[in-house]
């Protein structure tokens, strides 16, 4: 999925406003409202806020294009777009807050004024007869219709309603650009070299999913608010109307998207998000309805147009979940004729890594610390104080069991008397040596798959047939796991037939212990 398209196209949308340029003076949304103070001045603050929203955003987009161009300064990069991401989630709440005060004078001056719009609509209509085409409106509440049949208040409260779409639009389009910038974060993140970068990386992905969190329930209130005023005013107008058989194709309508609904809960990013796209379109199609029963060309065109490009947004989008990085130094033997290690170059402290499996091999403990002669030019060789006072000093740094044994052999070659095998697993010292590791009986198979960003078509076949039950996850911006396999042979012929569909996957067959 391209997200930057997503996020254009939904920007595009037809209900979506335009900004408003800070030194231009900015026009009432309402006719009759341009001599209210507080008014002009509120929509003059949000189009203010608007600038400084676009111009933070421009300039995350530079830093994101400094960050790709100079590497070797990623981390003070990736600190400076998470202040500036932090920097627009206070101007979005500030235009929240402003937008709901503009909301809420609008709606005092709809209720205020309900009666003589109405009035007017009225003699207009005796005059002509029917409803003229100048008051057929492409909004579809704008149409008299509305202001016919409901109530003062239930009017205002469906005349809110829709100011709240341009709210939601921004806070959709606010949600779609954080996931973009988190997309684009964890995959930089699964490929950094250093833990410092990927720290950096990791905190702004965090704090891009705290704010779209927020974003997520700031969307599911005012999204319920505009649904349900919305439906029931639409509800009591066809009621009113005697038009049956549009509430019951509405009541199956939404029978139908709830249990959508229902069905993608947990399985994509936002539960908020697809609930609004998927209700939103059922919306949209009962307003059709409407429309087309109230001979209203003008609306019935314009919902249309929202509908199809409603249909070309994916927003069932994946979750983000960072898989955790090991930046453990990992390093084998080497010998010289003479010590590696002086008094300028002493021998360092052994590091304990608290997330991780590495494997030394433990040369000796000592009631003092020993002189570097005594190891015979090995390296690297680290120390470490034990618990009970203890000198102990390791060689070396292992990702393996077996890379470790094959370095234990090395050191008794060159006269090592007692070599021991330790392990830290997670920061949990074992020596192996004297406390060996139970033995484990392996329970399955899996297979693990990097080095493309998507499977394709074409290898999903493959696994199918290979495998049909086979479960497929994806980590990261590009491995995936799939298994489970009774047998070892069974998970390589499965891995051979989808190899076949696509030589450039990289595929390992893994062992599943218990």
């Amino acid at each position: 999925m391209n997200m930057r398209k997503l996020y254009v196209t939904f920007s595009l949308m037809l209900f979506a406003v335009a900004t408003a340029a800070a030194q231009q003076r900015v026009q009432a949304r309402i006719a009759g409202l341009e001599e209210h103070s507080e008014y002009m001045t509120l929509l003059q603050e949000d189009a203010v806020l608007q600038m400084r929203e676009d111009s933070i955003s421009a300039a995350i987009i530079r830093i994101r294009k400094q960050l790709r161009e100079d590497p070797a300064n990623r981390q003070q990069y990736a600190q400076e777009i998470l202040q500036a991401e932090n920097h627009i989630f206070e101007v979005r709440n500030a235009k929240g807050r402003v937008g709901n005060r503009i909301g809420a004078i609008e709606q005092e001056w709809v209720l205020a004024n309900l009666n003589t719009t109405a009035a007017q609509q009225e003699a207009e209509q005796r005059l002509q007869g029917g409803i003229p085409d100048s008051l057929k409106r492409r909004n579809l509440i704008e149409n008299r219709p509305f202001a016919q049949h409901l109530t003062r208040q239930d009017y205002a409260s469906l005349r809110r309603a829709q100011q709240y779409e341009m709210r939601v639009v921004e806070l959709v389009n606010g949600y779609l650009a954080n996931y973009l910038s988190m997309s684009e974060q964890a995959a930089a993140y699964a490929e950094v070299p250093t833990e410092a970068e990927a720290l950096a990386l990791q905190q702004g992905v965090d704090s891009l999913q705290r704010l779209n969190t927020t974003l997520s329930d700031q969307l599911a209130e005012a999204w319920n608010y505009i649904y349900d005023n919305k439906c029931y005013a639409y509800d009591y107008l066809m009621e009113a109307l005697r038009k049956e058989q549009v509430l019951d194709k509405q009541q199956e309508r939404h029978a139908r998207t709830m249990r959508e609904v229902r069905a993608l809960q947990g399985e994509t990013a936002s539960d908020e998000l697809v609930d609004y796209f998927l209700r939103k379109q059922a919306l949209v199609d009962y307003e059709t309805a409407v429309a087309g029963e109230l001979f209203l060309a003008e609306a019935v065109d314009s919902l249309r147009g929202i509908r199809e490009q409603l249909s070309t947004i994916d927003y069932r989008l994946p979750r983000i979940k960072l898989q955790e990085r090991y930046f453990i130094d990992y390093d084998t033997l080497s010998f010289a004729p003479r010590p590696q290690y002086t008094t300028q170059n002493p021998i360092p402290e052994c590091k304990i890594y608290q997330r991780g499996t590495i494997y030394r091999i433990l040369l000796g403990e000592f009631t003092a610390k020993r002189p570097v002669t005594i190891f015979r030019g090995t390296a690297p060789i680290y120390y470490q104080v034990n618990d009970a006072g203890k000198w102990c000093y390791y060689a070396g740094g292992f990702a393996t069991y077996d890379e470790a044994l094959t370095a234990q052999d090395r050191l008794k070659k060159r006269g090592f008397v007692r070599p021991e095998v330790v392990v830290w697993i997670d920061g949990e010292y074992r020596n192996l040596s004297t406390d060996p590791m139970p033995t484990a009986t392996v329970s399955g198979f899996r297979l693990e798959i990097t080095g493309v960003a998507a499977l394709g078509d074409e290898v999903l076949t493959a696994l199918r047939t290979a495998h049909p039950t086979a479960e497929v996850s994806r980590i990261g911006a590009s491995r995936y796991v799939i298994g489970t396999f009774d047998s070892r042979s069974k998970a390589e012929d499965t891995a051979a037939q989808m190899q076949a569909a696509n030589a450039a996957l990289e595929i390992k067959v893994v062992e599943l212990n218990q």
